[in-house]
């Protein structure tokens, strides 16, 4: 038995009516199968399906969620353990960095870390003792001890967290030799691909010219214009959904959409094969590679994300030395109205095509996206990602785009996340969360109590099968 217990009610209102309502609410999607249409997990970890090597690997040293905060306070990334880019640590004992999170544990309080935190270590792990810098060798032996055991096996795992599909992260080069091999293993599983072209798309990309050989490599032919670029890219697409993809996925600056002439993007490619593209003409390029993103879907079926808003790698020191996805990718303004004007215009009428919208600008949120997918059919809204995928985010955009837009023109929920013990913290968050925002739609009398049942399974659970066109299946 657990000494040390959650609370049952946390993040519900403390209003005694509204708590009592959220808690019949989330009793009844709690246990609903997990759908996971986007995250980063890698698919070598159900290959594999080897024990974590320690609680230091498994929580700390790839989440950048955990370093950036201990990094604003002044804890050096050496100290951490984390890689550089040519792999080496300055600091290899897993103790040592373990007991330094746990001495700096108190900076998390509050935040959705902690949240997530809180969930993997005392529902999924059955820590019996809360973290301090106390009790932080005495933990880290409980973990280690109960991660070598089957049962803590990744594919072990996958099963006792209802996982019914999980989506990695594949860039357009990428062979799935490891999504080969478990769509070929006799493990049942619902592991997929997704398309993610922004290697080759990004002209900016300091490694765009090797991505451009190899994704010729890939196809068997040496790419040197515009057209065998696009025939390549279409090629690349029927190979991944043959693998079991269901969407393509584009990390992007800003969501602009502008469809160039053949003869202005053929231009743009031969400039950047010679290494003269400015970043003028890398936007241009982006704009016009979403148009044939959107085309392409139209015509294959795969759903179309866009995640736009993070200026990259922000901090050049700590990119310098560590390489991307440090924590330093900082959100900015965002436009979505006249920037997915020509895209949604072309394509979002048309009943094949499928394009989820996600923001790290909290005020577009009632201002340009939920009137944007409050009419255009095509177009959905995904749910609050990254800084924003909280208590008070998901609060936030409930409040903002409901009105407008309804909650049937979003996917539910999305956890977005290459920490696999934290997705079923992230999606029992959000189911909570979400319980709460309808049970206080029911108390205030803007709903029912069936209507408040019926949505609250459709966001967790239904809305995003439908979405990403995984089947028809429902759950009332």
């Amino acid at each position: 038995m657990n000494p040390f217990r959650l609370n049952d009610d946390r993040y519900f209102d403390p209003d005694p009516q509204v708590r009592s309502l959220a808690r019949d609410l989330y009793e009844r999607v709690k246990n609903l199968p997990i759908v996971s249409p986007h995250g980063h997990v890698d698919p070598a970890l159900f290959v594999h399906n080897s024990p974590f090597p320690n609680p230091t690997e498994l929580f700390i040293t790839p989440d950048h969620y955990l370093f950036r905060m201990l990094y604003s306070q002044g804890i050096s990334m050496e100290s951490l353990g984390v890689p550089k880019k040519d792999g080496s640590r300055a600091e290899t004992d897993a103790r040592r960095i373990w007991q330094l999170f746990a001495d700096n544990y108190f900076l998390f309080a509050g935040t959705p870390s902690q949240a997530w935190l809180q969930y993997e270590l005392y529902v999924v792990l059955g820590v019996p003792d809360p973290l301090t810098g106390g009790t932080a060798q005495r933990v880290f032996d409980y973990i280690s001890e109960v991660l070598q055991t089957p049962a803590f096996r990744p594919r072990a795992l996958y099963d006792r967290f209802r996982i019914e599909m999980l989506a990695t992260t594949d860039a357009a080069t990428d062979t799935l030799d490891h999504h080969k091999t478990l769509r070929r293993d006799i493990w049942k599983n619902g592991v997929v691909p997704t398309f993610r072209p922004d290697g080759v798309t990004n002209l900016l990309d300091p490694n765009w010219k090797k991505n451009i050989a190899l994704l010729g490599k890939r196809v068997g032919k040496e790419i040197r214009t515009f057209a065998a670029f696009v025939k390549a890219l279409e090629e690349r697409r029927e190979f991944f959904k043959k693998i079991g993809a269901k969407a393509t996925d584009h990390g992007i600056l800003s969501p602009y959409t502008h469809r160039l002439t053949t003869a202005q993007a053929s231009a743009l490619f031969s400039k950047a094969l010679k290494g003269k593209a400015t970043p003028k003409d890398a936007a241009a390029f982006t704009g016009h590679m979403l148009m044939e993103m959107a085309r392409m879907s139209v015509e294959d079926g795969l759903v179309m994300q866009i995640h736009p808003g993070a200026d990259r790698n922000h901090n050049a020191a700590v990119y310098h030395v560590y390489g991307p996805d440090k924590g330093a990718d900082i959100p900015i303004a965002t436009e979505y109205t006249n920037n997915l004007r020509e895209l949604l215009n072309a394509y979002g009428n048309d009943p094949r095509f499928s394009v989820v919208v996600f923001t790290l600008d909290e005020s577009a949120y009632s201002r340009e996206l939920a009137p944007l997918a409050g009419h255009y059919p095509a177009m959905k809204l995904g749910p609050p990602w990254w800084f924003h995928d909280s208590i008070n985010g998901m609060r936030h955009f409930r409040e903002r785009i409901t009105e407008t837009a309804g909650f049937y023109n979003t996917v539910g929920f999305i956890d977005d996340t290459r920490a696999f013990l934290s997705i079923p913290a992230r999606h029992d968050l959000s189911r909570r969360v979400d319980a709460n925002i309808l049970a206080n739609l029911v108390v205030r009398h803007i709903l029912t109590r069936t209507e408040a049942e019926q949505i609250g399974s459709d966001l967790a659970y239904n809305l995003v099968r439908k979405a990403y066109r995984i089947d028809t299946k429902g759950i009332s």
